[in-house]
């Protein structure tokens, strides 16, 4: 899995669970809500300084935003 795909997967997982609409998450880490759109689809590459940005606006660390998700299970007949 790229590393964009694993920060987009985890992005929108941290945005939905704290309930919050792009526009302000946007706003609240002051870049674009079209910018953020793109990270959330994993179009762009995310610089170092907008992880913090937005670690800050989601009081996450983070490192939260590069964890791998779950393996799941092989299902073998």
């Amino acid at each position: 899995m790229d590393l964009r795909d694993v920060f987009a997967i985890n992005l929108r997982r941290l945005r939905n669970a704290h309930g919050i609409s792009q526009d302000d998450l946007a706003y609240d880490a002051g870049i674009s809500r079209g910018y953020l759109s793109q990270l959330e689809t994993g179009q762009f590459y995310v610089s170092i300084k907008v992880i913090g940005k937005l670690a800050d606006a989601l009081q996450a660390d983070p490192s939260e935003f590069l964890k791998l998700p779950p393996k799941r299970p092989n299902r073998s007949r």
